[in-house]
């Protein structure tokens, strides 16, 4: 598939560097010509230096035989010239990163898409509305639905207190009775392990399990995990994450919000009816204390600077707090934070890169997720006529040993897969997969 990508800024280089490895055709497009060269030594890419909104580069970089073009400079209105431009002059499907959620109001993206914008993608939404998911589910490091929910992926880090410390798979399988969950992989130090039956759970193990509604209480249970109700949450930065989370939170908690840039925190505090803003600096602890961060329930930094949000939550959960979300986009600084007692770690650049992905693949995939602390991908397939992994139960199709297949969903049903599960034509399968295995899963799944 020939891709062009519009902007090596944190989108477009991660997208890049994902995209190089699947053997596809990639065009890197920008302005800065010390991001592409970093990047053209690396990876097997052609770099253009340039506007994308430049009509002659464009077709320098033959974008009426391109498959897919992809916006995702810092400017809004390049990404929308550029994919309008882009679909004018024969990409077949074209992607733009906006940062106005007006556009994806009904009305206005029907309007959008007939300029020629096939898919718009806001990566602070996408942030926002995951960060009021986990805090929904308080015993949970991520999340992850598929189907509206009929299945789930939840991330659980394992605790001294948890049942199953020092089980293997198989000893802990008996205890959870009709297999309504299934660990899926476990992320120790810097390793992701897809688990068999003599592995055994450690303390610190970040575990991925897929789980109906119906597992979710004995999940708890058996990871030593407590559901505990959130009222008061603090939020440390008035970015575009910041102000559209206080804006989901502020109607049914108590919200407060520290920003330290004056003038931003006059106007926040106009357009946030919900919310106590604060204009203060949210790294000294001084003020953390005198705002009662003590008696918060929940914490989340996003003040666009890594550093800022790991160090502040570390001092919330030193204060007390149970539940703390920081917004971590330097990759390196991932496991940093993890080892620091970070409950949950958010990252624009695998959010986007994740929602982006899935257009760029031959099978079909409704859903696909670049998971945060780890290289691997869960991914929800939609099973064609045909197609290899139909021709027998799961343990007798030889599926790749890098992947494990942990759910399906069939009509409105839902369930564990197990050895002798047989995956039926129009399923929905969720996989997680080991970057090593993506190309080996497109065979079964053709």
């Amino acid at each position: 598939m020939k891709i062009i990508i519009a902007g090596a800024g944190g989108v477009g280089s991660h997208l890049a560097k994902m995209l190089s490895s699947e053997n596809h055709d990639i065009v890197l497009i920008d302005v800065d010509k010390e991001k592409l060269r970093q990047i053209g030594s690396t990876y097997d890419l052609m770099t253009i230096h340039g506007s994308a909104t430049s009509i002659s580069l464009l077709r320098d970089a033959n974008i009426q035989k391109s498959h897919l073009f992809i916006a995702v400079t810092e400017k809004e209105e390049t990404n929308m010239t550029s994919a309008i431009l882009g679909k004018q002059l024969g990409a077949r499907k074209t992607i733009a990163r906006i940062d106005n959620p007006e556009y994806l109001k009904f009305n206005n993206k029907e309007m959008i898409t007939s300029l020629g914008i096939d898919y718009m993608i806001y990566p602070e939404m996408i942030a926002a509305n995951e960060i009021v998911g986990l805090l929904h589910q308080t015993g949970m490091a991520d999340l992850v639905d598929f189907s509206g929910g009929k299945l789930s992926m939840y991330v659980i880090k394992l605790e001294e207190n948890a049942p199953i410390i020092g089980k293997s798979l198989i000893e802990s399988t008996p205890l959870n009775g009709q297999l309504d969950f299934r660990a899926v992989a476990i992320t120790r130090d810097t390793n992701t392990i897809i688990p068999r039956g003599s592995d055994c759970f450690e303390v610190n193990d970040h575990v991925y399990v897929i789980t109906s509604q119906t597992g979710l209480e004995e999940l708890l249970k058996y990871s030593g995990k407590k559901q505990y109700d959130i009222h008061n949450i603090m939020i440390l930065g008035g970015s575009r994450i910041g102000e559209r989370t206080a804006r989901l939170l502020g109607k049914h908690h108590n919200v407060k919000l520290i920003e330290i840039n004056r003038e931003k925190s006059y106007k926040l505090s106009n357009i946030l009816d919900n919310t106590l803003v604060i204009n203060g600096d949210g790294s000294n602890m001084d003020l953390l204390t005198s705002e009662g961060i003590g008696n918060m329930e929940a914490f989340i930094a996003v003040t666009g600077k890594s550093e800022t949000n790991i160090l502040s939550c570390t001092l919330a959960r030193q204060m007390g707090v149970k539940k703390t979300i920081a917004e971590v986009e330097n990759i390196d600084y991932i496991k940093l934070a993890e080892n620091m007692g970070i409950e949950t770690i958010i990252n624009k650049k695998l959010i986007t890169a994740g929602r982006i992905f899935r257009f760029t693949n031959s099978y079909d995939v409704s859903s696909i997720r670049c998971l945060t602390g780890t290289k691997a991908e869960v991914m929800e397939f939609i099973v064609k006529q045909g197609a290899k992994v139909t021709k027998g139960a799961l343990r007798d199709i030889n599926f790749p040993k890098d992947a494990i297949v942990g759910g399906i969903i069939r009509g409105k049903t839902s369930f564990i897969a197990r050895g002798t599960t047989e995956v039926k034509p129009n399923d929905k399968v969720v996989v997680f997969a080991l970057p090593s295995a993506i190309s080996k899963i497109a065979k079964y799944f053709n």
